[in-house]
């Protein structure tokens, strides 16, 4: 489990490194605050690692954030 605030994801850049405990193909889960915002994979891309967001979470009725 990583946890970043939105200021220190805005403040990533080349060369920055975050710490996984995936590997590479592994699912994981994309938060946003407390609330599961995406799934995705973990990725090589050259020889940088990433995250592959493979779909959007929907929010369901009643929570916040979520059409009324």
């Amino acid at each position: 489990r990583t946890r970043l605030s939105v200021q220190e994801v805005l403040a990533l850049g080349r060369g920055s490194v975050v710490e996984l405990d995936r590997l590479v193909g592994e699912p994981i889960d994309v938060f946003v605050g407390d609330r599961r915002f995406a799934e995705g994979e973990v990725v090589v891309v050259g020889e940088q690692f990433g995250v592959r967001i493979t779909r959007i979470v929907e929010q369901g009725p009643g929570m916040p954030g979520a059409p009324s």
